[in-house]
């Protein structure tokens, strides 16, 4: 299973080191230490909290800005059948879902709580200024 820092699960939540800390204390994100005696997560149980705080960004006013491709966030959710997968990623405040083959999903090991970077192609894209 994999293990994240506090630094690495801060990041992923989008929010500070202090706030990773406050989670683990209070109860709300389980921790042990690692063979270095650093603090560390399951990666289920953030991708559990991801999922909790995740909110989407109230949307502003645009002003010249355009979304970038690259989203690094957590797996989820990993449903399989006999040939495709469905994995569904927190990136930040944003759910993303793939659809790849099942061999694909077993070849980058991608389970709940696996770190990992969804690139976003689009034929259509629609770029809006008020």
């Amino acid at each position: 299973m994999t293990h994240l820092r506090i630094s690495e699960a801060a990041e992923l939540l989008s929010v500070s080191d202090d706030t990773v800390r406050r989670m683990v204390d209070s109860g709300r994100l389980p921790a042990t230490k690692d063979d270095a005696g650093r603090l560390v997560v399951a990666g289920a149980d953030l991708a559990t909290v991801a999922v909790e705080v995740a909110s989407p960004p109230t949307p502003g006013p645009v002003t010249d800005e355009s979304a970038r491709n690259r989203m690094r966030g957590i797996v989820t959710r990993v449903l399989k059948d006999t040939v495709m997968a469905q994995v569904e990623m927190q990136c930040g405040p944003f759910r993303v879902v793939s659809l790849m083959s099942r061999e694909a999903a077993e070849e980058l090991h991608l389970e709940v709580g696996s770190v990992a970077v969804a690139s976003i192609k689009a034929t259509n894209v629609i770029v809006g200024v008020p």
